[in-house]
């Protein structure tokens, strides 16, 4: 094998590759990115047998042919060296290294032959839909920070697409919970697709294809199976297993009749909710929010840290309030909404909350309240 490639569209497609690639690995192939040659162009993939991306840039090749070098260092060779570098790779039989060559600089890195690599079976897909970047960056944007981290209920551990009945007819939703929070997105069901009965996305693909969704293009193309989701633009393709498990009805946790309603200016109130949780205790991180009329005052009062108060402004009509949250799980909603207004439906003290983004009716979050 014997290619020259710009460093710049090198380090393009490693980059978009190398992250799925495991620091520390029992299985040595693992840790190597494949490097396929062709007439005119080359291909990089790397896998963890969990996901497998691929990706490909235009290529001088002399000599077509296939290797796997170690992805990590790879990529650290090629982003110190000059923009505008021409990069050579040149695999020759008499060596049992490839040969990284770069202006005056010379690199010898140790390889293992391509046939061990595993890739993993794309296999027939039963849904194929497009959907644009931006709708598709949104559905994760929107859900992935209430993704659970606890291991032992694996089924929560990714995002929940399918398609559901909204407000606006047949839509394709996206939905993550920890048990303590629930994020709630919907954009309309592309035409002519055939509905997607409901996956569970893997929080590690959720957040590797968050990542390469800022340099696709404008639509992506996604195929489903039972067992495996595939996103496909450009030269990038990532394919992904998904998490064998049984999502559990969210539906059942967002409340219906929440009649105390609470508005307030977004920005403002997550300002305040940062300053005041500065005075929480590091393991609850609880704060109280007192609603009243037209104002909510959020207050902590810490026998180790202190107490601290501060008062914004709402648009508030019912009776008063007091009701305990979890100020991180407040500010992540917050992060969402951004600087509009943000509208909190209360029940009681110890009910969910539901919260909607003034600008966004296609998207909704729950919050379960602390004893505080």
């Amino acid at each position: 094998m014997r290619l020259t490639i710009e460093r710049g569209a090198l380090l393009k497609a490693l980059g978009h590759v190398q992250n799925v690639v495991e620091r520390r690995n029992t299985i040595p192939i693992l840790s190597n990115v494949l490097i396929e040659a062709h007439d005119g162009s080359v291909t990089f993939a790397a896998t963890d047998l969990d996901i497998e991306i691929i990706d490909g840039a235009e290529a001088d090749v002399e000599r077509a042919g296939a290797i796997t070098v170690p992805a990590h260092l790879l990529y650290e060779i090629v982003r110190k060296l000059p923009d505008g570098a021409q990069v050579r790779l040149d695999l020759s039989s008499d060596d049992p290294r490839v040969t990284v060559t770069a202006g005056r600089g010379r690199f010898n890195l140790p390889v293992l032959a391509a046939g061990d690599f595993p890739a993993m079976s794309s296999g027939t897909f039963d849904t194929r839909f497009s959907l644009e970047r931006s709708a598709l960056a949104r559905l994760i944007d929107r859900t992935r920070f209430a993704i659970s981290t606890e291991e032992t209920r694996y089924y929560l551990n990714g995002v929940y697409l399918h398609s559901a009945t909204g407000d606006s007819g047949l839509a394709l939703r996206a939905v993550a919970t920890d048990g303590h929070r629930l994020a709630l997105a919907d954009h309309p069901q592309p035409e002519g697709t055939t509905p997607v009965s409901g996956v569970i996305i893997p929080r590690k693909t959720v957040q590797e294809l968050r990542r390469l969704l800022e340099d696709a293009g404008e639509e992506v193309e996604i195929a489903v199976s039972e067992a495996k989701i595939q996103f496909s633009f450009g030269r990038t393709t990532l394919t992904s297993k998904l998490i064998d498990g049984t999502f559990p009805d969210y539906t059942r946790v967002i409340p219906k009749g929440n009649s105390r309603v609470m508005t307030v200016r977004n920005d403002e109130f997550s300002r305040a909710v940062d300053r005041v949780a500065t005075m929480a205790a590091e393991r609850s991180r609880s704060i109280k929010l007192t609603v009243g009329d037209s104002k909510v005052v959020l207050a902590v009062n810490s026998p180790e840290t202190g107490a601290a108060t501060e008062e914004v402004e709402a648009d508030y009509k019912s009776e008063t309030i007091e009701i305990g949250f979890n100020a991180k799980y407040l500010l992540d909603i917050s992060s969402q909404i951004g600087t509009g207004e943000a509208r909190f439906e209360f029940a009681d003290a110890a009910s969910p909350t539901l919260v909607r983004d003034g600008n966004d009716p296609n998207a909704l979050f729950v919050l379960m309240p602390l004893r505080v």
